[in-house]
């Protein structure tokens, strides 16, 4: 979710990974992409401000933070022993950057999965709804990881097999927290009414969503689409 949710992105990140690859065939960045500072665009550094406000807010489980660093360090192992670069310059786009449909799914999941989650945390910090905002965080916090290292592999550093790993390892580990979600949602006693209450019911649809949405992103499309189109291309890589 490089800012952009979704099938990796991966999740989130498949118009990143398009503009990216439009731009070393131009040899420039196209003037509509975003901007980027380094090999990162805004939307990854949004990203990384994020995180370090969840993680500096204490509201962080030292497990997703462990999660996180481990998953990092294993990318970079991995590329270098299970994975390497065969042909950065020939390594084909997976899906076209004409394709709408695919650039709307993104901007669903970012809404679903990011910008509705952190308004739910926001007005949660305002009603005093420590429950709620414990049990959303988790997903927050690691859905703003995965765009972060979405960022970071679509380089000539890394394989398409490496761009594969972020979003279907991220979006695994995220189901399990968005179960929690939803039960500590379900588990709530109503014994307040109004405002609470209209929390209450919005909380639990955020969390329903969030769950259908990313179960069929896991296995609806990225093990059954992303995940072979990216090894056979990477292993064709000689014929291209």
């Amino acid at each position: 979710m490089s800012g952009e949710v979704g099938p990796t992105s991966n999740d989130i990140s498949f118009p990143k990974e398009q503009e990216y690859e439009a731009s070393k065939i131009n040899n420039k960045f196209n003037p509509t992409s975003p901007r980027k500072v380094g090999f990162l665009s805004f939307r990854h550094l949004n990203a990384v401000a994020l995180i370090i406000i969840l993680s500096a807010s204490g509201m962080v489980n030292p497990e997703d933070l462990a999660f996180v660093l481990f998953s990092l360090f294993y990318m970079y192992f991995i590329s270098k022993v299970a994975f390497p670069t065969l042909h950065p310059s020939k390594e084909p786009t997976i899906f076209s950057p004409q394709n709408k449909l695919l650039r709307i799914y993104v901007l669903v999941g970012a809404i679903i999965g990011l910008f509705l989650p952190i308004a739910y945390i926001v007005h949660g910090i305002y009603e005093d709804d420590k429950k709620g905002i414990e049990a959303a965080t988790p997903h927050v916090f690691l859905l703003a990881s995965q765009v972060f290292m979405e960022g970071v592999t679509f380089s000539d550093r890394f394989s398409l097999p490496i761009r594969v790993f972020v979003p279907v390892c991220f979006n695994t580990r995220r189901i399990f927290t968005i179960v929690d979600w939803l039960r500590s949602e379900f588990s709530k006693v109503e014994e307040e009414s109004g405002g609470f209450e209209r929390r209450s019911h919005a909380g639990r649809g955020l969390a329903v969503a969030n769950m259908a949405f990313w179960c069929f992103n896991l296995f609806g499309f990225l093990l059954p689409v992303y995940l072979p189109k990216a090894f056979r291309r990477y292993y064709s890589g000689d014929k291209v």
